[in-house]
């Protein structure tokens, strides 16, 4: 059996110094992967990059999973690891597997027996649940609320009734065009003493993250448009 093992690659959520956010310890494992399965080629280089000048790029080997990559495919891109490469899963921002469709071929490394190690990174998720104030002992990531407008609502309903019956903080991402619709549908559905935390940009130099009541958000919006957004409440 290889040694060779799957690293899980957090990436940067925009544009910031990759050295700030990420320990030395990275760089060293990263400069010795010649092997990745990536969301987006061209970022992934680019992060690789700044990670460290010395990485020629043409040297590596990418392979591209997102959602239209087929099930089949993700046997292929482990085949390094049986001949002793490690390879590196980068998501296109955040913390693979997380929100992210990295999760897939670690479940395939797991029934392989392939060690998976995910390394220190930024995730969004937690950064904003530990600056809103909310439970972070009781929480729930959601994902995406439905587009219809009339079963968004419908589910933000019954997470505030879940949040206050078991005290539990509610978390959602949106495509970032979508901010400000969901945003309305929050403050026009939930109660107005409910906490709602919007968290822009984290770990950017704009990151914006602040925790108010309905009422307080229904008087003045924030700037969000087209930003990546956290939303979480709390009843």
């Amino acid at each position: 059996m290889s040694d060779a093992k799957l690293y899980l690659i957090p990436s940067p959520m925009g544009d910031s110094n990759p050295k700030t956010i990420f320990p030395e310890y990275n760089w060293k494992i990263i400069s010795n992967i010649k092997y990745f399965v990536v969301e987006n080629i061209r970022t992934a280089r680019r992060f690789l990059k700044l990670m460290d000048k010395s990485i020629i790029i043409d040297d590596l080997h990418f392979e591209i999973l997102d959602k239209r990559t087929k099930f089949e495919e993700y046997s292929n891109f482990l085949e390094p690891i049986k001949k002793g490469f490690d390879v590196g899963v980068i998501s296109e921002a955040g913390c693979p597997g997380v929100a992210d469709p990295g999760a897939d071929i670690v479940k395939m490394a797991h029934e392989k027996n392939i060690d998976v190690v995910p390394l220190v990174g930024p995730s969004s998720i937690l950064m904003a649940l530990m600056a809103s104030g909310m439970n972070g002992q009781n929480f729930a990531f959601k994902g995406y609320l439905p587009v219809d407008n009339h079963e968004k609502i419908k589910q933000l309903k019954n997470d505030e009734i879940r949040s206050k019956k078991e005290n539990q903080t509610q978390i959602y991402i949106e495509t970032p065009y979508r901010n400000l619709q969901l945003l309305k549908s929050i403050t026009e559905s939930l109660k107005a003493s409910t906490r709602l935390c919007i968290a822009t940009d984290i770990s950017l130099e704009t990151e914006y993250i602040k925790t108010k009541t309905i009422k307080e958000w229904s008087k003045k919006a924030p700037n969000i448009n087209k930003r990546p957004t956290i939303f979480l409440f709390h009843a």
